[in-house]
């Protein structure tokens, strides 16, 4: 359960993440070319710099997030969630016979 409270978290900060970068310009326009008046409680340069404080906090947090995400995966348990056994494939100890294994056959060849 915890694993895709985690996912739910992590694909949210993805979406935000990527809506924050394309709102950006490297060039300086972006969101930051709309406030250009002077006379606006955010200018240009306090855009800017939010957007890109939001990058890396939002950055940061997916890293973190996918490092739990790692951490809370569920292991050891043989019964996916819908009720159904998962099949493990072993080949440790498996022996095929030999009579098993078809083999090649030749044909004598003939001549026209």
């Amino acid at each position: 359960m915890l694993y895709k409270v985690i996912v739910i978290f992590i694909l949210l900060t993805c979406v935000l993440l990527a809506l924050i970068v394309l709102v950006q310009n490297s060039k300086g326009g972006g969101l930051a070319a709309n406030f250009s008046s002077q006379n606006q409680i955010m200018g240009v340069r306090k855009t800017a710099d939010f957007l890109e404080k939001a990058t890396w906090v939002l950055a940061v947090i997916l890293v973190v997030l996918s490092l739990a995400a790692t951490v809370a995966i569920p292991r050891g348990a043989n019964v996916n969630e819908d009720g159904g056994l998962k099949t493990e494939i072993s080949t440790d100890n498996v022996s095929i016979p030999v009579s098993a294994v078809p083999m090649p056959q030749t044909q004598p060849a003939t001549q026209e």
